[in-house]
């Protein structure tokens, strides 16, 4: 099973709190590490959408504590927190992309699990910062996939530390300012959502930016 295959149908643009749009290629299965350490590998490739081929190939690094609380390794089990571990790594600017590079790691670890009350956690999020994260969400897949916008996704609500059904509570909100139709958990973006373009895609250079200077400064 992937995310974001070379073709634009069906694929799913996952955006990050800092408002980059992303297309995430899983390489299934997971295998055990042949370095001899304790840990399980999921290659990746994450794609910066809407960039002239940015991109950021990683391998997954699944520690044993976390495999422990794990039904499986399979994508049922682990697709959702893969990608929002994903997303969490470029939202703290760990993750570089570029035009061509070499595999990088990123810990899929028990920082992402809170064991005492058996849940994944990647932070709660504010009503405010749902509202603005849907409509970059919507206003993405619409310009770079079309069609209508699920919001019924259980990977974005556990990324939001929140549930399907109040991000379509929010979502009806952005209906009642006339920027989405919402029908059965699908969303249509309205002109109104279309026309802040600018504002979206500046956002992401922005986020963009800030990576490129974080890496810059780390390599001197």
């Amino acid at each position: 099973m992937a995310e974001g295959s070379g073709s634009t149908e069906g694929k799913t643009i996952y955006v990050t709190l800092t408002g980059l749009p992303l297309s995430i290629l899983l390489e299934w299965p997971f295998h055990k590490s042949t370095s001899g350490a304790d840990f399980w590998v999921l290659h990746a490739d994450v794609r910066l959408e809407g960039s002239e081929g940015l991109h950021a190939p990683v391998a997954v690094n699944l520690s044993a504590t976390l495999r422990e609380v794990l039904p499986s390794l399979e994508p049922k089990d682990v697709l959702s927190p893969v990608i929002n571990a994903l997303r969490k790594e470029v939202d703290k600017r760990q993750v570089e992309f570029v035009k061509s590079g070499k595999l990088v790691p990123v810990h899929f670890s028990s920082r992402h699990y809170d064991f005492g009350r058996n849940q994944w956690m990647f932070g709660k999020a504010s009503d405010e910062t749902i509202a603005l994260f849907l409509e970059r969400k919507i206003y993405w897949q619409t310009k770079l996939v079309g069609g209508d916008v699920w919001l019924g996704d259980a990977t974005e609500a556990q990324y939001l530390q929140s549930t399907t059904d109040h991000l379509v509570e929010i979502a009806i909100q952005l209906a009642g300012r006339g920027l989405i139709k919402l029908a059965r958990r699908y969303a249509t973006a309205e002109p109104a959502l279309m026309a802040r373009a600018e504002e979206f895609e500046s956002a992401a250079e922005a986020a963009l930016a800030e990576l490129e200077k974080k890496h810059a400064f780390e390599r001197g």
